[in-house]
C-alpha cells in the first residue's frame, strides 16, 4: 500500500459509512415503486373506475384514487406493481431478452476491465483489474452524478499500487474517454432521428428539457476540452493548481505530497503523449464497446414486453443519451429517483402504462445499479483489509 497521506485520508468508515446510506436510499425508491398505483384510461365501458374530479380543478391525475370511484362500467382500471406482474407472459421471449440485458451488463464491465488493463499497461491482472472496476462502481453507485466515483477511483487504484500522480492521470483520461464518446455520439443520433422525437411529448415538457439537455452538452463538451487540454497541451497545469492550492493552511501539512503527485500526474501525461495511435485507438474502441453495452441494457429489457421495430432500438438509444445526461446532473447517489423518473419521463411514448414503466425502470435498475451495492459491500471490507 501507498504510504501517501493524500491516500490515508481514506479510512474505512468513510467508505463504508455511505454504503448503509446508499442502500437505505436505494431500499427506500424499491418501497416507493413497488406501492405505487396509477389509474390508466381504457377503451369506453370497459374499465372498472370513472373519473369524478373530486378535487374540482379540472385535472386528471392519474395517481390521486380520491379523484376515482369504481363503477361496472368505466372508462381507467387500477394498475398497480403487482397486476402489471401478473399480466406479463413469462414465456421464451420475456427470459431471453433478460438474459440478453444480464449479457449486455457483463459486456460493460468487461469492456471496462479492458481499458483499464490497457491504461496501467498490464500492471494489473484480470482478477485485480476486475475488483477495481467493481469498486469503482461501487463507488459511483454511492456518489451523486455529478460528482461520481473519481476521487475513490483514485484512492482505489493508488491501494493497488499505482503511483497517486499516475492514477489521477489515469482516472482524467477515463473521464476524458467517456464525455468524448457522449460528444461524438450526440451528433451522430441527431442525423438519423429527429431532435423533437428524443424529448418529452409535451411542448413545455420538451422545451425545458431541450434546454437542459443542450446546456449540459454544452458544460460536457466544456469539461472534455479542458480534460484534454490539461494531459496532451498544458501537462504542467495540474503540478501548478495543486501547488498553489496547498499553501492555503489548513492543507499546507500535505504539500509536499500534493507536489510530488503533481509530479507524477505531469510524467504520466508526458508519457502517455508518447503512446502510439493503436494505443489510443484500443482505449476508446474498449470505452464505446461498454457505453454501447451499458445502452443496449435497457433496449432488451424493453424488448422483453414490448417487442420494438428496428427504429424504436434507434430511437431509445438517442432517448438514453438524454436519460444519462439527467442522471449526470443528478444530485442524489447513483441518480436514485432521478434516474427513475426521468425512465418513465422519456420512454413513455413506448407505451401507455406508467405502472409498466414503473416495473422496467425497476428490472432495469436491479441490474444495472443494486448488484454494483450488494458486490461493493462484500468486497470493499475484504479488499480495505488485505491491501
Amino acid at each position: 500500500m501507498a504510504n501517501n497521506p493524500l491516500a490515508k485520508s481514506f479510512s474505512k468508515w468513510r467508505v463504508l459509512i455511505p454504503v448503509f446510506i446508499g442502500l437505505a436510499i436505494a431500499s427506500w425508491m424499491i418501497y416507493q415503486s413497488v406501492k405505487r398505483t396509477t389509474f390508466i384510461k381504457v377503451e369506453a365501458n370497459t374499465g372498472n373506475y370513472k373519473w369524478i374530479d373530486s378535487s374540482g380543478n379540472k385535472t386528471i391525475d392519474i395517481h390521486d384514487e380520491s379523484d376515482f370511484i369504481a363503477v361496472p362500467q368505466g372508462d381507467y382500471n387500477l394498475e398497480s406493481f403487482n397486476s402489471i406482474l401478473a399480466s406479463i407472459d413469462w414465456g421464451f421471449q420475456v427470459w431471453f431478452w433478460l438474459l440478453m440485458a444480464f449479457v449486455f451488463m457483463i459486456g460493460r464491465d468487461l469492456f471496462y476491465i479492458i481499458r483499464i488493463r490497457i491504461l496501467t499497461k498490464g500492471e494489473l491482472s484480470w482478477r485485480r483489474s476486475f475488483i477495481v472496476i467493481m469498486l469503482w462502481e461501487f463507488a459511483s453507485a454511492l456518489s451523486p452524478g455529478v460528482v461520481g466515483g473519481a476521487a475513490v477511483a483514485m484512492f482505489i487504484l493508488n491501494r493497488e499500487k499505482i503511483a497517486l500522480g499516475r492514477s489521477t492521470a489515469i482516472v482524467v483520461i477515463t473521464a476524458l474517454l467517456d464525455n468524448l464518446f457522449y460528444v461524438l455520439m450526440i451528433p451522430l443520433v441527431f442525423i438519423v432521428i429527429d431532435q423533437n422525437a428524443l424529448f418529452p411529448e409535451s411542448v413545455e415538457g420538451s422545451r425545458s428539457v431541450q434546454a437542459m439537455f443542450w446546456t449540459g452538452f454544452a458544460v460536457i463538451t466544456s469539461i472534455c476540452a479542458f480534460l484534454f487540454a490539461c494531459i496532451f497541451i498544458f501537462s504542467n497545469l495540474a503540478k501548478s493548481v495543486l501547488g498553489f492550492m496547498f499553501r492555503i493552511p489548513f492543507l499546507k501539512r500535505w504539500r509536499n505530497s500534493a507536489i510530488q503527485t503533481g509530479e507524477e500526474i505531469y510524467t504520466t501525461s508526458k508519457e502517455l503523449k508518447k503512446e502510439p495511435v493503436s494505443f489510443w485507438v484500443k482505449t476508446f474502441l474498449s470505452t464505446c464497446g461498454s457505453w454501447v453495452s451499458r445502452y443496449l441494457v435497457i433496449n432488451a429489457i424493453l424488448q422483453a414486453f414490448l417487442n420494438l421495430s428496428v427504429f424504436e432500438h434507434f430511437l431509445l438509444l438517442g432517448k438514453q443519451l438524454v436519460l444519462w445526461l439527467f442522471m449526470l446532473i443528478s444530485p442524489t447517489p447513483g441518480a436514485s429517483g432521478v434516474a427513475e423518473y426521468a425512465f418513465g419521463e422519456l420512454l413513455s411514448n413506448f407505451t401507455a402504462s406508467a405502472m409498466l414503466l414503473v416495473a422496467l425502470a425497476l428490472i432495469w435498475r436491479l441490474l444495472s445499479y443494486f448488484p454494483y451495492l450488494i458486490i461493493g459491500a462484500v468486497l470493499v471490507p475484504r479488499w480495505l483489509r488485505g491491501r
